[in-house]
């Protein structure tokens, strides 16, 4: 039985947070607090190719906090390819807490498909 399933991801492991990092060739995230332009938040600063300032993960309350000056300080395509990372990272990690399985296929359209396999850890 298939079932789709479309999530609004709240950033809150540092465990995924780190191998989604690792996934895209970041760098480790550092944790403390970061100055965002004006602002400073506290939680996992993440670099991101092109950016001027990290985004900043605040695993407490699943917030990511960013300034991108409408695009002129980072792409929110970078924050959106970290956020996919991100979910589907914390699914595997989660999937093989339970004794499951996953496998993952890119698609076209750079969505990600994954299966989850019920009963089989890989």
């Amino acid at each position: 039985m298939s079932h789709i399933v479309t999530i609004k991801t709240e950033v809150r492991d540092p465990a995924a947070i780190a191998t989604a990092c690792c996934r895209l060739g970041l760098g480790a995230p550092v944790h403390g607090p970061t100055k965002v332009f004006t602002a400073e938040a506290t939680g996992y600063a993440v670099q991101l190719p092109g950016w001027r300032y990290p985004v900043v993960c605040d695993t407490d309350t699943g917030t990511v906090h960013f300034d991108t000056y409408n695009g002129a300080w980072g792409d929110r395509k970078r924050l959106d390819e970290f956020l996919q990372a991100y979910a589907v990272e914390k699914t595997k990690l989660e999937a093989r807490k339970h004794g499951h399985s996953v496998t993952e296929q890119p698609l076209g359209d750079g969505s990600i498909k994954l299966t989850v396999n019920v009963g089989g850890a890989a």
